[in-house]
């Protein structure tokens, strides 16, 4: 977790009182650093704020209502346009029609998308860092709202993650995911919640909206014996784990490990490619990768080598009948800058590259790559780093090979990463220079497949199951909610840097 003096110098997301469609600052939850605002942010902000204001004063509308909207969220485009160049498909004439706007977003609204990488926080949790800097705002006099206000988690729980994943987006079957400790206490979720969490959602809705991992932690007292369990009680969608042992609290990391471990992980792996003969999904290892940046590095610089992707090649090739998915493409993190810098400079990009050029190296055809946080952070800081990486993994592995997920509920509802998939382009020199592919339409093979197609064929994900989904109690709740409902909120959870300038 971040610690006391690191939270000291940020500010609570939720605090922002510019509600952007799209982040004006990078945001993070307490597993790691966010990067200050850069001076490309801080034109973007600029633009949206006026734009924004503009139009909302010709549609007779307050700002926040229009960008509530899916004129506001063009609007929110077409100045990142203006500040980092064309990268996504999208006109003046939408932000200032709202008929126009509506209409391209009511022929997307089906589109089939499988989130398979979210959040929420167990109702006893003790992760206050959030409630501690939201007193701390109110307590300053920063927000007159906050001040002698008592301050809770309940954004970051399950009522709030319900409204943001399947009303304030066109999410349609989301995998809770979490992150497993050394402290017990200090799980997002045990794997009985998230289990629980996942059957009292299908029930209600009539049809299988959701999916859960179980946490797996090699290298505990009795770890192998849980997964055992686990499987025959909880019955997972999926496994998930940290390589770097325990992610939130890493002074108590005392068991990292490697993928290709034959003595830890192998009976491990024998465990999964059995049970997976009568549940398929199964053979899907989930592991977080990446997120260390050099501030990381330097607190704890014996976890460096267990966050990188250097154990992926063995294992896959080890263990054809797995499917490795490698959370956050395994992108190292910090000041996308940097990361900007090194491409334009080599050609390449840590730890990103490498994730793209195992399936070349080594024959393996078993090793994919969700998006998470490479998507999110990159997108408002630097969106040709987004097209770049995007270009690397599309290329390397396979468009076939790259999943959804979005980390919500950290960065919100995950409207906004939705649209900037669908409109993002890879601009046409970079196409020319790096030899990367079109990403093409909304709703063309390469984006559909990335949204949904790839996770349902992982999960095994049945036509009937899917279409199933246009009627059940959550698409009557979202028509509902899209007619009557407050509308999305454009809030984020966690931390940012103070703004500057």
């Amino acid at each position: 977790m971040l610690s006391p003096e690191d939270i000291a110098r940020l500010v609570p997301a939720e605090q922002d009182r510019f509600r952007s469609p799209i982040p004006t600052r990078p945001v993070a939850s307490d597993e790691y650093l966010p990067a200050p605002q850069s001076a490309k942010q801080r034109e973007f902000e600029a633009r949206v704020r006026s734009l924004g204001s503009e139009l909302a004063r010709q549609q007779g509308v307050s700002r926040r209502r229009f960008f509530q909207g899916a004129a506001g969220m063009a609007a929110a485009f077409v100045a990142m346009n203006e500040t980092f160049g064309p990268l996504y498909l999208v006109s003046r004439a939408e932000a200032q029609t709202p008929e126009l706007a509506n209409a391209r977003a009511a022929s997307l609204k089906g589109q089939f998308i499988m989130d398979m990488h979210t959040h929420f926080l167990r109702d006893d949790t003790r992760l206050e860092g959030f409630v501690r800097s939201r007193e701390a705002v109110g307590k300053a006099g920063w927000n007159p709202a906050l001040v002698g206000k008592p301050q809770t988690l309940d954004d970051l729980k399950f009522a709030n993650y319900f409204k943001e994943i399947y009303l304030d987006s066109d999410t349609k079957v989301a995998l809770i995911s979490g992150s497993g400790s050394e402290e017990p206490r200090d799980w997002f979720l045990t794997n009985e919640m998230k289990a629980q969490a996942r059957d009292n959602v299908n029930g209600k809705a009539g049809a299988r909206r959701m999916f859960s991992h179980a946490i797996f932690m090699p290298g505990l007292p009795g770890w192998l014996d849980k997964v055992d369990e686990d499987i025959e009680k909880l019955k997972p969608d999926s496994f998930k784990g940290y390589t770097v042992g325990d992610n939130t609290n890493k002074h108590l990391a005392r068991h990292p490990w490697h993928l290709d471990d034959e003595k830890l992980l192998y009976p491990f792996y024998e465990k999964l490619a059995k049970a997976a003969r009568t549940r398929p999904s199964l053979a899907n290892v989930c592991v977080h990768k990446g997120l260390f940046p050099e501030s990381v590095t330097q607190r704890f610089p014996d976890l460096l080598r267990h966050a990188d992707v250097r154990d992926v090649a063995k294992a896959a090739k080890d263990w054809p009948q797995l499917n490795f998915v490698i959370y956050h493409s395994a992108y190292r993190s910090g000041p996308v800058a940097p990361s900007w810098e090194q491409f334009e400079r080599t050609g390449r990009i840590d730890w990103v590259t490498d994730l793209s050029e195992i399936a070349g190296k080594h024959g393996v055809k078993n090793v994919y790559a969700d998006l998470g946080q490479i998507f999110a952070q990159s997108t408002v800081s630097e969106p040709r780093l987004c097209a770049a990486m995007l270009g690397q993994l599309v290329m390397g592995l396979g468009a076939d090979h790259v999943v959804w997920g979005t980390d919500a509920v950290w960065t919100g509802a995950p409207q906004w990463q939705i649209e900037a998939l669908r409109r993002l382009e890879i601009p046409e020199e970079m196409q020319k220079k790096h030899g990367f592919a079109p990403l093409g339409a909304a709703d063309g093979p390469v984006k559909s497949a990335i949204f949904g197609g790839n996770s349902a064929r992982l999960y095994h994900y049945k036509p009937e199951q899917r279409a199933a989904l246009a009627s059940d109690f959550v698409a009557t709740a979202k028509a509902e909610y899209d007619l009557h409902g407050e509308g999305r909120t454009n809030l984020r959870y966690g931390y940012m840097q103070p703004a500057t300038g």
